[in-house]
């Protein structure tokens, strides 16, 4: 492994231990060079940007070849640690997750976002076999030459309603205990607001939490405040610009008219963007 993508995952690990940063998520390489350019520390992929923009819809419909297509291409056009959104691990098996890691990380990957969605049965998996998937990921990247891999384990109790809310916490720490065990660096728990049981859970967590943010969801500022030291914008940033194309195709179409258009970046912010990238 080169000393230039140790020195990446070195900085996204230091960056998960220290202060708090935001990833807008990118689905492309235009996407990810303007994040870059824009000042953002990490590129981070969203699954569904990426589903959406190879023409799937979200949910494990992406394919592991695609998402690693993705990933090689994003690596290679900023200088910036990335981070990979595998899904569940494009495969239910421990063996699948490690397929996944290498292939990320041999492209350029210093980091993964790994979820305990997707079990075949349905649901989440259960903590043990979660557990032995997370496992299976750092020693695949271990193995690799990448040992300091950055691991966020999403759970997705919240974001999915599992259970009676009143046991969602527990629930959720509890996972995230049992996945620090087995070798994940970050929790992430999407779906999770409240300010209040934020900042409860960053005092229980046995590692650094990932709040996925955006529009409903506390500030930035309060998210600090609240300890959490990785915020994720998930997909709102590709389903904006998606959702552009749908509002600008109908009002074009409809009324004849351009409005959806007129709040752009000067072209010199976007065309200019792509100047001298890698």
């Amino acid at each position: 492994m080169s000393e230039a993508r140790q020195r990446k995952a070195d900085e996204l690990q230091h960056l998960n231990q220290d202060g708090i940063y935001v990833l807008p998520n990118a689905w492309d390489t235009g996407s990810a060079v303007l994040s870059a350019n824009a000042g953002a520390k990490v590129i981070a992929t969203t699954s569904a940007g990426v589903s959406w923009a190879g023409g799937r819809p979200d949910g494990q419909h992406l394919t592991r070849e695609r998402a690693v297509a993705v990933v090689r291409d994003i690596a290679a056009a900023v200088d910036v640690p990335v981070s990979a959104d595998i899904e569940g691990g494009y495969g239910p098996d421990p063996a699948d997750v490690a397929e996944t890691v290498r292939a990320v990380v041999e492209v350029g990957a210093v980091g993964v976002n790994l979820e305990d969605s997707g079990a075949p049965a349905g649901g989440l998996f259960d903590d043990d076999a979660q557990a032995a998937r997370i496992k299976a990921a750092r020693d695949a990247a271990t193995a690799a030459g990448l040992p300091n891999l950055a691991i966020n384990a999403r759970t997705d109790v919240y974001l999915a309603g599992i259970g009676a809310p009143e046991g969602r916490y527990a629930e959720t720490l509890r996972r995230a205990r049992a996945y620090a065990a087995a070798g994940a660096d970050t929790i992430f728990v999407p779906g999770l607001t409240d300010l209040d049981v934020i900042t409860k859970f960053v005092g229980e967590s046995p590692v650094p939490v990932n709040i996925m943010a955006g529009p409903g969801a506390p500030s930035i500022a309060e998210l600090a405040e609240a300890g959490v030291r990785r915020v994720s914008l998930g997909a709102s940033v590709a389903f904006a610009a998606y959702s552009l194309v749908v509002r600008a195709t109908r009002e074009v179409l409809e009324k004849g008219t351009y409005t959806e258009l007129g709040a752009t970046e000067p072209w010199d912010v976007i065309n200019g963007g792509f100047t001298g990238a890698r």
